[in-house]
């Protein structure tokens, strides 16, 4: 914007925002006393072609005995929310004070009012507006700035001749471009030319970083030979390469031209067709053209674009002002012409909106038809059609290679689940031909026949002939429960144990793999709230999967303290899965593995254990048995007990989550619980287990199985087991109204704490036996055998001590003996291992201090 105009225009987000200052209208206050700053927000109608106003507003500045005058007006950002807005510059000049102010333009056209100063001079020279917002000028060839944060004029540390150019710089920030006189060096800088240059032209480009007060080579923008000539420069971009600072930047020259230059080197340049040019504004237009609006000190204006070379595209004459911005919503930039019209009052009354291409909007024309020529337009709907086969094509070709591997892994999955079944029941696997498959083998056929696998695989015949007791199914609402009951002998010497299931059947289009979730029963006629591990909680700070009731041998190395739980001989490992996509099949067979680790306690080493894969047998599964209600599960009532058979307590127990709360209370006894369930709850012990319990309610409770412990009158445990949260509150809420005020329920996240003690004892004498028994670990010479035990603890003889020190060969002897034993002593102290042995014991110890940390915050979190 020039100095002085009585209107000013500004574009933000494709609006014209007209700023006027004018006097109040109303007679009475028409008193030299006060001005109207006014702001009128102006859009493009298409319809209509002409721009009409949106909003307006206005703000009132006091003008007792003073000239109000607009200096000039710009985008910048906020430093607050760093939000761009509207802002302007106020002159309050009275007498031979002036001061300035700033205001700032919000989207609800109220001003606010940013910084104001006063200066005993008038600010005349290289006025700029930046983020902040800040204001710079330069007064005596020096450089003033002032920002809203602090509110107070500063100087830089520089003399300047001239500004050509302030914005923001990557890395930078707000930098000043200006022109100074040269600063030669006393002695000669390695970079002659650039000595020279500046020498022979007398003046120099330099750059100011604001925040960091730092300054900047000149030359990454222009050669200094061009800073005699040089009047204003616009940066297009900048980035930073390996920390090398890279600069796009075009300049008008006092020589009426027009100068584009990269990485400080001129790559083009346009004789501009009028004199004195004062701006230079980019523009990208929809054709992705980059266009320089250039502004003349003659009202005069002109268009440079740029292809292959720089060149004038059009020019126009009694110009007003020239805007850049997305008038007409279209997604891209054009120019905004405003033309000096003194017959009319409006100020956008004579315009012309162009890109120089297919967007051409003037005043005073009637459109027809808004669209392009028909020939444009059939030509630009050829280039559409070519892009988007292009692009189709591309994409079938995509989805075709996405279907062929996407074949191929269903191909690769679907042979090993047939490998894995026969392995399983001891067939042998023939391999499919790499050519039919359409794969290139990487090895020979012959050096690998398919009977290789079982060498190497550990098959059923490390398994004893009967290790299942029982195989069942039951369905539980939408969900399948497949059981598989296992001998005490057999279970003892596994870890690790779940099932997974495989359908039978060959299916081209799916994967046979069934998802299911493995749980481990252990349930006993007298009590089974414990009883149930779906999968331990483990600490924050060990990621290491352990399980109580598989890896975790303790209860089977050291004998069981008392305990109120006495197992019944038999361990039940059950796989829950979704019911509903096997039934699509109609009639489906499944394969039941069993797949553990099996341990040798022989020599307590967890190394040896073997992983094994089992089958277990198969179930057979359809819509019509499901139908008849021949898999589900019957919980009747039989005079004051639940006639529900142990698989059928088994099933609900898999497919419930199980939640245990103490119950405290201070005053009084804890009756009530008992009568709850008994009563509210309708609830009926099983016959196979008596503590257990279950709900007969109907509604959404039914179903639920719930154990009352009581370790006294005042004191128990109430664990449930149910379906979801949904109905777990709704037995909370009914149960919070029965018991005292006075009681206290607390969730236990992980267990009893009479347990967990009992676990954690077991825990801690086994870590210390095993890091008692890894201190006197000894690889002997002869083979490499390992041996356990004090070496050094042995008696030097049997002859009675006093007897040997009688006579000096019995002292002699005895000397030789203690020495002896003590290299003994410090040879079992100072043992080298190799490192597989070393690494077997790091991990004993290992998993014995893990074991003893996860009981330990087990403990602490009940």
């Amino acid at each position: 914007m020039l100095l002085g105009e009585q209107d000013q225009f500004l574009s933000y987000n494709g609006e014209v925002l007209v700023f006027q200052l004018s006097k109040p209208k109303h007679a009475e206050e028409a008193d030299d006393k006060a001005m109207n700053l006014s702001v009128r927000r102006m859009v493009f109608n298409r319809d209509t072609k002409l721009f009409v106003q949106k909003s307006s507003g206005a703000f009132s500045v006091g003008a007792s005995h003073s000239k109000i005058e607009m200096i000039c007006c710009s985008c910048t950002t906020d430093s607050r929310t760093g939000i761009i807005l509207p802002c302007i510059l106020l002159k309050k000049k009275k007498r031979n004070s002036i001061k300035y102010f700033l205001l700032l333009l919000h989207s609800s056209n109220q001003f606010e009012p940013s910084f104001y100063f006063k200066l005993d001079y008038e600010l005349k020279e290289d006025i700029g507006l930046f983020a902040g917002p800040s204001l710079l000028w330069r007064h005596d060839n020096k450089l003033f700035y002032i920002s809203s944060n602090t509110c107070v004029v500063q100087s830089a540390p520089v003399h300047v001749s001239c500004v050509v150019w302030t914005g923001e710089i990557v890395g930078e920030g707000t930098v000043v471009l200006g022109i100074r006189t040269a600063c030669l060096p006393e002695t000669e800088d390695p970079d002659g030319f650039s000595v020279s240059d500046r020498a022979i032209w007398g003046s120099e480009f330099f750059g100011y970083a604001m925040q960091s007060q730092k300054f900047l080579s000149g030359t990454c923008f222009m050669p200094h030979a061009y800073s005699t000539v040089v009047s204003s420069v616009h940066v297009c971009r900048s980035e930073r390469v390996r920390k090398q600072l890279r600069i796009s930047l075009v300049a008008i020259t006092h020589k009426n031209q027009l100068v584009w230059f990269q990485n400080g080197v001129p790559k083009g340049v346009c004789d501009l067709p009028y004199e004195k040019p004062c701006s230079v504004t980019p523009a990208l237009t929809s054709s992705r053209d980059l266009l320089f609006a250039v502004s003349f000190a003659s009202g005069n204006s002109c268009v440079v674009q740029r292809r292959d070379s720089l060149q004038v595209a059009s020019k126009w004459q009694k110009v007003k002002c020239v805007l850049v911005d997305d008038f007409i919503g279209s997604g891209s930039e054009q120019l905004l012409l405003l033309f000096k019209d003194d017959s009319n009052t409006d100020v956008l009354s004579t315009f012309k909106i162009t890109d120089l291409g297919e967007v051409n909007y003037a005043s005073g024309i009637t459109y027809k038809h808004d669209v392009p020529a028909a020939e444009g337009l059939q030509e630009n709907g050829l280039l559409t059609v070519r892009a988007l086969e292009t692009r189709l094509q591309a994409g079938w070709t995509s989805v075709r290679e996405l279907q062929q591997h996407l074949g191929l892994q269903k191909r690769v999955i679907l042979e090993s689940c047939r490998a894995l079944i026969d392995l399983v029941e001891e067939r042998p696997h023939i391999l499919p031909n790499s050519k039919e498959e359409g794969l290139v083998s990487l090895w020979d056929d012959e050096e690998n026949p398919p009977d290789s696998l079982s060498k190497e695989t550990p098959l059923a015949s490390e398994v004893p002939e009967h290790f299942t007791e029982e195989l069942w199914q039951r369905v539980v609402g939408d969900s399948l429960v497949v059981g598989v009951k296992l001998t005490e002998s057999f279970y003892l010497s596994l870890s690790d144990v779940s099932l997974s299931l495989v359908m039978d059947q060959d299916f081209s289009s799916i994967s046979p793999i069934i998802k299911c979730q493995s749980k481990i029963i252990k349930l006993n006629k007298a009590f089974s709230a414990l009883a149930v591990s779906p999968g331990q909680i483990e600490p924050p700070p060990k990621k290491m999967k352990l399980d109580l009731h598989s890896k975790n041998d303790l209860r089977k190395e050291f004998p069981k303290r008392s305990s109120r739980i006495q197992l019944d001989g038999a361990k039940t490992v059950t796989a829950v899965t979704s019911l509903s996509p096997l039934l699509a099949f109609h009639r489906v067979c499944c394969v039941v593995l069993l797949h553990a680790r099996k341990q040798n306690h022989q020599n307590d080493d967890l190394q040896q254990s073997k992983k094994i894969t089992v089958l277990c047998g198969k179930i057979l599964l359809s819509l019509e048995d499901i139908s008849d209600g021949r898999y589900s599960i019957k919980m009747l009532r039989d005079n004051s007990y639940c006639t529900g058979s142990m698989e059928d307590i088994l099933a609900v127990l898999a497919v419930s989550v199980r939640f245990s709360f103490q119950i405290v209370s201070c005053d009084c006894t804890l009756t009530p619980v008992s009568s709850w369930l008994l009563g509210e709850m309708e609830c009926t012990p099983f016959k196979e287990c008596q503590d257990n319990i279950f709900c007969h309610k109907a509604g959404n409770i039914h179903g639920t199985i719930f154990n009352w412990a009581l370790k006294n009158p005042f004191e128990g445990v109430l664990t449930i087991f149910c379906r979801n949260l949904t109905v777990l509150f709704q037995c909370l809420h009914s149960l919070t109204r029965v018991l005292p005020p006075s009681c206290s329920v607390k969730f236990l996240r992980s267990g009893s704490k009479a347990v967990l003690a009992e676990q954690l004892a077991l825990a801690l004498e086994k870590e210390m036996l095993t890091l008692k028994n890894s201190l006197f670990l000894k690889e002997t010479k002869a083979g490499n055998s390992l041996t356990w035990g004090n070496e050094f603890g042995k008696k030097i003889n049997n002859a009675p001590l006093a007897s040997l020190l009688d006579t000096e060969e019995g002292v002699q002897q005895f000397r030789k003996k203690l020495q002896k034993e003590r290299e003994e002593s410090v040879q079992s102290m100072n043992q080298t291992l190799n490192g597989a042995l070393y690494q077997k014991t790091a991990l004993k110890i290992a998993e014995a201090q893990l074991s003893s940390d996860m009981i330990v915050w087990r403990l602490a979190k009940s």
